[in-house]
């Protein structure tokens, strides 16, 4: 079996670029390794959704019950059920661009501390437990100001869902602040979770600094 890890973050935090690096670098250390980047907006039927969703089609952010909203998340990794556990038994490694804790975190934004809770384990019920999605042997968290997100957001290349420059969810600063207090609640929570931060003194580090932090994170719990 696979180690499982999952790469978080806010937009525009350097997930995607991360965890290509990551991959590689497996590679490079003899190990058999695949990525997946959720959501998979074309390959699914609920990830084209997700984009109608992520475009304005059914509202703003707070038009659609976030209860509502994570099922569309949620069906899309069930859709992708059968690939990632593929994936799963055939390498050593499987690195997922966004997991179940994205949902959490983006759902759990839009709703008050009190219903925080209540609405966290629903989305683990619907995923882990109904659709019986493996769970991360450990998740790294990117951790970024979104002060420094939303310049990195600005300057991202055209997405596959999006014609515009910022989706719903990019384009509002306040939501992708209260999407980072949940990442860091989960954090705190969760053994095996990992913040690894983006910045030093509000200063983007180096990429190369970053990889290098993340591959000694990660090896603790790598196949030996």
């Amino acid at each position: 079996m696979a180690c499982l890890i999952a790469v978080e973050g806010i937009d525009g935090s350097g997930k995607g670029t991360q965890s290509a690096r990551l991959v590689e670098e497996l590679r490079r250390q003899g190990y058999s390794a695949a990525l997946l980047s959720f959501p998979r907006y074309q390959a699914t039927r609920f990830g084209q959704q997700i984009g109608h969703f992520l475009n304005g089609k059914f509202g703003d952010l707070e038009t659609v019950h976030p209860l509502l909203v994570s099922l569309l998340f949620a069906g899309d990794r069930f859709e992708s059920r059968a690939l990632l556990l593929d994936e799963i038994t055939r390498h050593d490694v499987v690195v997922c661009d966004r997991y179940v804790s994205s949902n959490m975190a983006h759902q759990g934004a839009k709703v008050s501390p009190e219903e925080l809770p209540e609405l966290l384990e629903w989305i683990a019920f619907v995923e882990y437990q109904q659709h019986q999605l493996p769970q991360p042997d450990v998740v790294l968290w990117f951790d970024l100001p979104v002060s420094v997100a939303q310049d990195l957001i600005a300057r991202k290349s055209q997405r596959s869902y999006t014609e515009k420059a910022a989706d719903l969810q990019e384009a509002d600063a306040a939501y992708l602040g209260r999407v980072r207090d949940v990442y860091a609640r989960l954090a705190e929570q969760t053994a095996n979770w990992r913040r690894i931060p983006v910045t030093q003194e509000n200063l983007l580090r180096d990429l190369d600094d970053v990889a290098a932090e993340t591959w000694r994170t990660v090896q603790p719990f790598l196949p030996r």
